[in-house]
């Protein structure tokens, strides 16, 4: 099963009142594990940074202006993510902020109905206590000290650990990546080395049967007998 963990940046609060998207990050899991491909991108908002976003997660006007617009990425961004489901913390907000990009560039809207919103999942597991990203962490002993600004790469690595913990808990190779960002003076955060579209981190190596133990597996199988429920996979695959 194929999960992309989703996370974005914003200019503002409100699509409706002009606020864009500058920052989006996405990690890719597979069957509860990453595989190291991601999807990063800052964008060119098209407007000025609000002083409370820049607060937040210190991308200014001049590190943005030359990056690419949200129309130039937005093919790319789709291919991405696919038909499959989309994990969000507090997902109403990205997800307004993504489908306004979309409907500027005239793409269908991504459906609510597939995204998988951390938030709620936590609200319902842990009612009348802190909930945010950080909060999470630290119930789960999940390491965020490099976490000293907000950041749509970082962040989306982060809730993939969480969203592990909120579905039965981690497994050993869902590690966090180094990620390449950093801050210069007066708060402009600088890329160094941000993934690219579509690349694969070093990650640990997910062991899978060898041919040799799959024939021994089949084998022990064939002695169970006809009613055998393995055999009903077998034969499903």
């Amino acid at each position: 099963m194929r999960e992309i963990v989703l996370d974005t940046e914003t200019t503002g609060l409100d699509p409706l009142r002009g606020d864009r998207l500058v920052e989006i990050g996405c990690v890719e899991i597979v069957n509860r594990f990453l595989t190291g491909r991601v999807f990063h991108r800052y964008l060119n908002p098209e407007r000025a940074m609000s002083p409370e976003a820049f607060a937040v997660h210190g991308l200014s006007d001049a590190f943005l202006a030359d990056k690419p617009f949200f129309r130039d990425v937005a093919a790319e961004f789709m291919d991405f993510i696919g038909p499959d489901p989309l994990v969000i913390h507090n997902a109403s907000f990205d997800i307004g902020f993504i489908n306004h990009e979309l409907k500027l560039v005239k793409r269908p809207p991504v459906e609510f109905s597939r995204v998988i919103d951390t938030l709620t999942m936590a609200r319902r597991r842990h009612p009348g206590q802190q909930n945010s990203l950080d909060a999470l962490c630290a119930r789960y002993g999940i390491d965020n000290s490099h976490r000293t600004r907000h950041g749509a790469l970082l962040d989306a690595e982060i809730l993939a650990e969480v969203y592990m913990e909120l579905t039965g808990g981690r497994q050993s190779s869902l590690g966090l990546g180094d990620f390449g960002g950093g801050v210069e003076g007066g708060g402009t955060i600088v890329a160094l080395g941000a993934p690219p579209v579509g690349t694969r981190r070093e990650l640990p190596q997910i062991d899978l049967l060898t041919p040799e133990e799959d024939e021994k597996h089949r084998a022990f199988i064939a002695q169970m007998g006809d009613k055998a429920l393995w055999k009903q996979y077998l034969e499903n695959e």
